[in-house]
């Protein structure tokens, strides 16, 4: 399993989904997923969240589908973004995502960007491994600074 480390990503385009009701179980190694979830304000400026608080409503979850279709689409905005990736042998559990996403937080806190209260969760397979993305949109109003 690698190190995950913090870096910026600008999404170009937006990646689109088939919006499903609910999340497999688990993932294949042709499978690719998707959720959104809104993070408790009270939680999402904060260098140390409470865990068990972080996380507010599940807003959708979404399957990658081969071209166009008829149902309907969730997307992964384009945009500029606190992005965090690990490889694993095996998909990353709930626990195991969640710590991802609240050291990607306090990373991104300690950088001082300004981030939105969206978390946005992604699970595909690629060169032999696992992969979870974790996405944090970064607002307009970057404090990003360097010393």
């Amino acid at each position: 399993m690698d190190v995950p480390f913090l870096t910026y990503f600008n999404l170009c385009n937006p990646l689109s989904f088939k919006k499903i009701d609910n999340f497999p179980v688990t993932i294949t190694k042709n499978g690719e997923f998707i959720m959104c979830f809104e993070i408790n304000p009270a939680q999402s400026r904060k260098i140390e969240p409470d865990l068990g608080q972080f996380l507010g409503n599940l807003l959708f979850t979404g399957q990658k589908c081969g071209g166009e279709t008829d149902e309907e689409q969730v997307t992964l905005p384009e945009g500029r973004y606190l992005f965090t990736q690990r490889r694993s042998d095996a998909a990353l559990n709930r626990d195991e995502w969640l710590d991802l996403a609240i050291e990607q937080q306090k990373d991104g806190l300690w950088e001082r960007n300004k981030l939105t209260d969206l978390l946005y969760i992604r699970f595909l397979y690629e060169d032999g491994a696992f992969v979870t993305q974790i996405f944090r949109k970064i607002t307009d109003g970057v404090s990003h600074l360097r010393y």
